[in-house]
């Protein structure tokens, strides 16, 4: 990894002081449902994650450790607590060995949205880690297979469903996306609809899991879903001009800008979907 050039602007949303950064997030102007988890911890991994010379096996074992991180992250400030009493191991030996505590509520219903092909990795990940702390009962794992729509220019116009295997209604369920890519926001808000509109009940909240967004994806999603609550590791808004890039993120959302003309992420990582899957189409 090389250290950065003097003479490169480097984006405020990847530095770490009191102005920029407070409570483990991005300090930012998108509104209160977008949280922007950064540290230098994170940052590392996706760094390594996005290098050009980062294949498999390192590859899926890098996701795979920074979606359990989130859904740690996730679980522990969106879903529901109960008060629980637990003997330990100790009961055998004094009436006090007796843990007492606010803990996930184990009875919280979820379903982890596979958006097929690059969030195959991450939904399987979340949905284990979920088992862990609740009722396997109430945990779902779902496939939608989409697509990109573009036009005759590459660039992204839409998202369509072509495939889907569901678990039916998600009444005062948890939806978690847990996608690596917020490129344009498209599939997503496709797939949110999708929950809201088709699958039959309305959800407790939708919970979209990113690695990577660009302001793009923010404002697409916040506009379409402005219920929706949007997790993240990294904003990226490359593309953008220095002004834009000195300013807190959402300063200038009309100038703000991390896709390329193919509406891939700049600087972004490639296609997730194709590398973590080894099939470069």
């Amino acid at each position: 990894m090389s250290m950065t050039p003097a003479d490169q602007l480097v984006d405020v949303a990847y530095t770490h002081d009191d102005v920029h950064v407070r409570n483990g997030e991005l300090v930012h102007r998108y509104g209160a449902n977008v949280h922007i988890l950064t540290d230098p911890y994170h940052l590392a991994l996706l760094a390594s994650l996005s290098a050009a010379d980062t294949v498999q096996p390192r590859i899926n074992h890098l996701v795979s450790t920074l979606y359990r991180h989130m859904i740690s992250t996730v679980v522990a400030r969106e879903f529901p607590t109960v008060t629980a009493s637990i003997d330990t191991r100790m009961i055998e030996h004094t009436s006090k060995g007796v843990f007492c505590g606010e803990v996930t509520d184990p009875e919280t219903q979820v379903v982890a949205v596979d958006v097929a092909r690059a969030g195959m990795l991450p939904a399987q990940v979340c949905f284990d880690a979920l088992n862990h702390v609740l009722r396997p009962d109430g945990v779902r794992q779902d496939h939608l297979i989409m697509n990109r729509v573009v036009n005759a220019t590459g660039q992204v116009t839409g998202a369509r469903i072509f495939g889907e295997k569901t678990g039916g209604e998600v009444d005062g369920r948890f939806v978690l996306f847990p996608d690596p890519m917020g490129a344009t926001g498209s599939s997503l808000c496709k797939a949110i609809s999708y929950y809201k509109e088709i699958a039959g009940g309305t959800p407790a909240t939708c919970i979209t899991m990113n690695l990577i967004v660009t302001p793009e994806f923010i404002q697409k999603v916040t506009r379409d879903h402005p219920d929706a609550i949007l997790y993240a590791f990294r904003l990226d808004r490359g593309l953008s001009d220095p002004e834009v890039l000195r300013s807190l993120p959402g300063t200038y959302p009309d100038r703000e800008r991390g896709l390329n003309d193919h509406d891939y992420i700049v600087p972004g990582a490639g296609g997730l979907g194709e590398v973590i899957n080894n099939v470069f189409v």
